[in-house]
């Protein structure tokens, strides 16, 4: 009986809403006279914590939905055997926490991938796939989606629906600006972007490689580095790459 008291309290919980935070930041107000670290504390939970609640919530539906979705089309994948998977352990409980710090979509997705890509492909190396997620931390959408488009150019533009320019000779980044036009207006963050990939390792490139003379083929050569590509395959969706 206590139980389903107990059980019937926490379902009857009512939901904070406007007039909760309202009446809470009046109780703060005056209680903070003496002092202002426990009304601190108490406006900064009522801000952040039901959001960061409701993030996490959101991340771990949408990683065991995947995962359920791997299970139904991976011969030999089990959900009840990641238990045991410590590595897998491990990678979900860390790409968790960064999960919690990001609101980017593109990000998400990225770190959810290298969830499931661990979860399947036990062959990576360790200390790669935290090189991988630090990466996933550290780069914004804008330099995974540039790393996508050195890795091959000319698959990105037929991909994204863009004419393929017909250029006979000119620098890699007229192209760069055909497929990202924004980035022609702003050479100080592509500047960064470029800088900040080819400083990881990802992709082989610089701003003088980029404005240097080429054949047409010269201008459409991948640029990503083959660790960048193998940072591309970490952070891509295994379920689309499964038959």
């Amino acid at each position: 009986m206590e139980d389903e008291a107990d059980k019937t309290k926490i379902e009857e919980k009512p939901k904070a809403g406007k007039g909760d935070v309202a009446h809470l930041a009046a109780r703060v107000v005056l209680s903070s006279i003496p002092g202002v670290g426990g009304a601190a504390k108490e406006i900064f939970n009522a801000i952040v914590a039901p959001p960061l609640a409701k993030r996490q919530a959101k991340w771990i539906e949408s990683v065991v939905d995947k995962l359920r979705e791997l299970e139904g089309r991976v011969e030999g994948f089990k959900i009840e055997n990641l238990p045991e998977n410590e590595t897998f352990i491990t990678i979900i409980t860390y790409a968790t926490t960064i999960a919690l710090r990001n609101h980017q979509e593109e990000k998400l997705e990225a770190l959810r991938n290298a969830v499931l890509n661990t979860a399947v492909s036990p062959s990576l190396e360790e200390d790669l796939r935290h090189m991988f997620i630090n990466f996933v931390d550290e780069l914004t959408p804008w330099h995974l989606r540039l790393l996508k488009y050195f890795n091959n150019p000319e698959l990105w533009l037929t991909q994204n629906n863009i004419p393929i320019p017909n250029f006979y000779a000119g620098g890699s980044s007229a192209v760069m600006h055909v497929a990202f036009p924004e980035l022609e207006t702003n050479f100080a963050f592509a500047g960064q972007l470029i800088r900040d990939l080819r400083s990881r390792g990802l992709s082989s490139t610089d701003l003088n490689s980029m404005n240097t003379m080429k054949t047409r083929s010269g201008m459409f050569s991948p640029l990503a580095t083959p660790l960048g590509r193998q940072f591309l395959a970490y952070i891509a969706s295994p379920i689309q790459t499964t038959v």
